[in-house]
C-alpha cells in the first residue's frame, strides 16, 4: 500500500470523525429542545442527501431491489433502537462519556458473533473483551453516588449496534453499500414518525438557527458515514480504525467549551481501557482475515 493512499486515508477518516463529532453536537443541542424522534427524523431525511451522491446512475431504475428484505428489517430496527438510545445518551449525559462508552462497540459485536455466527474466539480476544468491561465499569462507576441509570444507555447502544454489525456482514454479501444505508433511512423515517403519538410534543424548528442545527445532524451523518468507506477504501482496516478515538478529544473539547463538562478521573481511565480493548479486537480480526465492513467498525449514529 503507497504512501499516498495512506495519506488519503487518514484525510477520509478525520472528515469521518470530525462529521461524526459535529452530529453528536447538533444531537445533544438539539434534543434540549425537541423530542427525540424528532431529531431521529431529521437525521434520516438530510442523510439521504450525501447518500443520494453516491447511488449508481443504473440503479435508479431498481433502486430497492433487494434479495434480503427480512435482513434489512433486523439491520432497520436494531438501527434505529441504537440511536434512540445514544440520542438520549447525549441528552443525558456528558458528551465524552458517551462517546467513550459507545468505543466499547467491537466488544459487543464479538460476543455477538459467537452467539449469532458461531465464530470462534481465543484468548486474546477474551482478553480484550475482559478488558473493554473493566473499562466499562471504572468509566460508570456503579457503585458510587455518581452513577446514573443513564449510563446503561450507550451500553444499549453498543448491543443493538452489534446487532447490526453482524446484519450488514449478512447482508454484504448481496447488497451494496447505499442500498444497505438506504433500506436503514427508510425504517428509521417511518419509526420516527411512529413516535409522535406517544411524544406529541414535535414542532417546527423555532428558528432559522433551529432548522440548520437539526439539518446538520443529518448532513453531518451522512457525510460522516461516507468519508468512512472512502477511508477503508484506501487503506487497510488497522491503519486507519485508531484515528477514530479522536472523537474523544472532540467531545472533551465540546463539552467544555459548550457546556462546561469536566470529564472525572473514571472517564479517562475507563475510556483507555475501551479503547485499548477495542483496538486488540480490531487488529486480531484483521490479523485472521476476517472480511470487516466499514459500518461496522464505524460508531454510526
Amino acid at each position: 500500500m503507497n504512501k499516498n493512499n495512506i495519506q488519503a486515508a487518514a484525510f477520509f477518516m478525520l472528515i469521518s470523525v470530525t462529521g461524526f463529532s459535529l452530529m453528536d453536537l447538533s444531537v445533544k443541542w438539539t434534543t434540549a429542545t425537541y423530542p427525540i424522534g424528532e431529531v431521529i427524523f431529521f437525521r434520516m431525511v438530510f442523510g439521504l442527501i450525501p447518500l443520494f451522491l453516491v447511488v449508481p446512475k443504473d440503479r435508479w431504475k431498481n433502486l430497492l431491489a433487494t434479495k434480503k428484505p427480512g435482513l434489512h428489517f433486523v439491520r432497520g430496527f436494531a438501527g434505529t433502537a441504537a440511536l434512540i438510545a445514544i440520542y438520549a445518551s447525549l441528552h443525558y449525559l456528558p458528551l465524552a462519556q458517551t462517546v467513550s462508552l459507545t468505543f466499547a462497540s467491537p466488544i459487543f459485536s464479538t460476543i455477538l458473533s459467537i452467539v449469532v455466527l458461531h465464530e470462534v474466539v481465543r484468548m486474546r480476544r477474551w482478553a480484550a473483551i475482559i478488558l473493554g468491561f473493566i473499562g466499562v465499569c471504572v468509566l460508570i462507576n456503579p457503585f458510587s453516588a455518581e452513577f446514573s441509570i443513564y449510563m446503561l444507555l450507550p451500553l444499549i447502544f453498543c448491543f443493538f449496534f452489534g446487532i447490526v454489525s453482524i446484519s450488514i456482514r449478512k447482508l454484504s454479501e448481496t447488497e451494496p453499500t447505499y442500498l444497505v444505508a438506504l433500506y436503514f433511512t427508510i425504517f428509521g423515517t417511518i419509526a420516527s414518525l411512529l413516535t409522535i403519538p406517544f411524544f406529541g410534543d414535535w414542532q417546527l424548528p423555532a428558528s432559522s438557527f433551529d432548522f440548520l442545527i437539526l439539518s446538520c445532524v443529518g448532513i453531518f451523518g451522512g457525510i460522516g458515514n461516507l468519508a468512512l468507506t472512502s477511508a477503508f477504501k484506501n487503506a487497510e482496516v488497522s491503519i486507519v480504525t485508531p484515528l477514530k478515538y479522536i472523537g474523544l478529544i472532540y467531545a472533551m473539547i465540546f463539552g467544555y467549551l459548550i457546556w462546561g463538562e469536566v470529564p472525572t478521573w473514571n472517564t479517562y481511565l475507563g475510556a483507555v481501557l475501551i479503547v485499548l480493548s477495542s483496538i486488540v479486537i480490531i487488529r486480531r480480526e484483521v490479523i485472521l482475515n476476517k472480511n470487516i465492513q466499514p459500518e461496522t467498525l464505524a460508531v454510526n449514529r
